[in-house]
């Protein structure tokens, strides 16, 4: 199976009041581009979710988005922070001798000046909340890998199908280009013969200049190595896997052939013939660019 590098995946994990949802979507990339957006608290996973997303993917451009929610009670708790609580309570002595003034602090007065009291988060359990995350971003991965072979299925159909009229437009050509010799070497003898009258046409130099004309425009090798790269693409179709880059690449080749067989026409029947395939192995070439 081929998968595509477009795809769409989601996963809501729920467990001791904490919810993680994890969102995944990708387009075309050469190379595995994957983009992060979570909340500052779980950053410290980011490595280990990249680490995990290459269990799943080969290329792409893939930005994840995760979303975390703590529904906890206990999750901040009041800090009583005793050295500030001091730092007052001596400056307000010193006030006091300075100023000859009263010193009529009380409890209620001096928790309510900054620091003496704070709220904190509680730590984290990182190994819990982590195996909370992994699950979330492995059942996002999942439906994402389900989505890229569900489309990849329909490009290799599609594929092959483009495969099949380039065969027909190389079958066409093939059957042609020997027909352009003979019709040359007609046309030479009636040109030569109305040129001469009826002097004797010298066979030996009609047959050398059809032979200059036969090697001019011989697309025997390229088609050949056409028909070898069509059926290489859909033996590598059909075998499935990580396949984008090496398909990219016979696509290229498949294109120079077929530049070489319309440099090499002087026929308009097979020129028409060649644009069709360089037009169908554009559109391949397209196809194959959203394959992993």
């Amino acid at each position: 199976m081929i998968k595509s590098m477009t795809g769409f995946g989601r996963c809501e994990v729920e467990e001791d009041n904490r919810k993680i949802t994890v969102e995944m979507k990708s387009v075309n990339h050469r190379y595995l581009d994957v983009s992060i957006k979570m909340p500052k608290k779980l950053n410290f996973f980011e490595a280990a979710i990249r680490n995990e997303l290459k269990n799943y993917i080969q290329r792409g451009k893939v930005d994840v988005f995760v979303s975390y929610e703590d529904f906890t009670q206990s999750n901040v708790c009041v800090k009583y922070n005793r050295e500030i609580a001091a730092e007052y309570m001596k400056y307000f002595q010193v006030m006091e001798e300075e100023f000859s003034l009263d010193n009529d602090m009380r409890v209620s007065v001096l928790a309510r000046f900054p620091e003496v009291f704070t709220m904190e988060e509680q730590t984290m359990d990182e190994e819990k909340l982590w195996q909370l995350l992994k699950r979330a971003v492995d059942g996002a991965a999942e439906g994402f890998v389900e989505a890229r072979i569900r489309e990849g299925e329909n490009l290799c159909q599609d594929l092959l199908g483009k495969l099949k009229g380039m065969s027909v437009q190389v079958d066409f050509i093939s059957e042609r280009s020997p027909l352009l010799i003979m019709e040359y070497r007609k046309k030479l003898e009636e040109k030569v013969r109305e040129l001469l009258e009826d002097s004797k046409v010298d066979d030996n130099r009609l047959l050398m200049e059809v032979t200059i004309f036969a090697d001019r425009v011989c697309v025997d090798e390229e088609l050949v190595r056409l028909r070898s790269h069509i059926e290489t693409t859909r033996d590598t179709l059909l075998a499935g896997g990580g396949i984008g880059r090496k398909l990219d690449f016979i696509a290229q080749e498949m294109n120079r052939e077929a530049n070489t067989i319309l440099s090499k026409s002087n026929d308009l029947t097979i020129s028409n013939h060649a644009i069709e395939l360089k037009t169908e192995i554009e559109k391949v070439r397209e196809q194959i660019q959203n394959i992993e």
